[in-house]
């Protein structure tokens, strides 16, 4: 078994759509990126390329590449588990954070965990999404950006 952490930060910005876990909620900003910037995926994707010591999600589809403007963090999420799979490993389960001052993220997150569980190809109950604010303090606070922290765990598969 292997554990691995991921963390991922965006800018908030007017003229995008804000989405997390997959989910397109309703905000007057949106989340800032080469893809559609859902740092929610991408720090479930770090945690576990992490855990298989295979690097991050730039390596793998890096903001350079043309290919990945625009693109859905799901589809990234699920290429990143299929390469954690080719080293022999499988997602056991998945904890995740999101720290945004705003919007709540409680109404959301029920669709989140069915979204990640899906990419993983693991049960919703191997997948904990929770939020938290940060009291207004810091670039969370000021809704300047939001952040996500996520820890995997992996096992090699027998055979």
């Amino acid at each position: 078994m292997r554990v691995g952490f991921g963390y991922d930060v965006h800018r908030l910005v007017a003229g995008r759509k804000l989405i997390l876990g997959g989910v397109e909620i309703a905000h007057d900003l949106g989340l800032l990126g080469h893809s559609d910037a859902d740092v929610l995926l991408h720090a479930v994707a770090d945690s576990i390329l992490g855990a298989a010591a295979l690097g991050d999600i730039g390596k793998h589809f890096p903001d350079t590449d043309p290919a990945f403007e625009g693109a859905d963090s799901m589809v990234l999420l699920e290429h990143a588990r299929k390469l954690v799979e080719e080293e022999g490993y499988c997602v056991v389960n998945v904890d995740a954070t999101v720290v945004a001052q705003k919007p709540k993220i409680l109404p959301y997150s029920a669709q989140m965990k069915k979204n990640i569980a899906l990419c993983l190809g693991i049960d919703e109950s191997f997948v904990n999404v929770k939020a938290t604010t940060t009291e207004k303090l810091g670039f969370e606070g000021a809704q300047e950006g939001i952040s996500a922290h996520c820890v995997a765990l992996i096992e090699k598969q027998e055979g």
